[in-house]
């Protein structure tokens, strides 16, 4: 598959599923009104609605989400919905730099603009904590380039590049290729 431009959700639907249902049974799919992410045999990793950031979010958890966790539902973790406190709102940031971090070289694979998602749209976050908390991203993310990527994280990453920087369709409708064209 080649993607001309930014790709659509149901592009990175095809690269993901392409990529890692056979070898690691896990689905991606979107559609979803909340980010849910489902153990089973294939797992499944719910992305909210058709949006392409929350489907390399949610991909970029269950790439750091070690073998434990991936047998959890949504890797064992908490869900605060929007209103959440000063604290709660901390307890978000300590967990969210590392997949944010992969999120934004996601974003890098295949020309997205990233941008730190606070997931509290409706609460004023104090600046101290919004300014830590990309500053963790940002180490995170130097982290990942000097020492590599998680094995998982790499493997999407490249296969995003591949499809993103495919110079045949460069500016023009994005198309379907076989994966042994991608693997190229």
């Amino acid at each position: 598959m080649s993607l001309a431009g930014c790709p659509e959700a149901d592009h990175l639907v095809a690269l993901f599923n392409q990529t890692f249902l056979a070898t690691e049974s896990t689905l991606l799919e979107g559609g979803a009104e909340e980010p849910f992410y489902l153990p089973g045999a294939p797992a499944r990793i719910y992305f909210r609605s058709d949006y392409p950031r929350s489907a390399l979010h949610e991909i970029a958890h269950w790439c750091v989400a070690g073998a434990r966790r991936r047998q959890l539902a949504d890797y064992g973790y908490w869900y605060s919905p929007e209103g959440r406190s000063a604290a709660g709102q901390s307890a978000f940031f300590a967990v969210e730099a590392k997949p944010q971090a992969l999120e934004s070289l996601f974003c890098d694979a295949c020309g997205i603009d990233f941008a730190p998602s606070v997931d509290n749209v409706e609460c004023d976050v104090d600046s101290r904590l919004l300014t830590a908390f990309e500053q963790r991203i940002a180490h995170w993310r130097q982290t990942y380039q000097r020492l590599g990527l998680p094995p998982r994280a790499d493997r999407f990453a490249a296969v995003l590049r591949r499809a993103c920087e495919s110079t045949a369709l460069r500016g023009t409708k994005s198309a379907v290729f076989s994966m042994e064209q991608v693997a190229q």
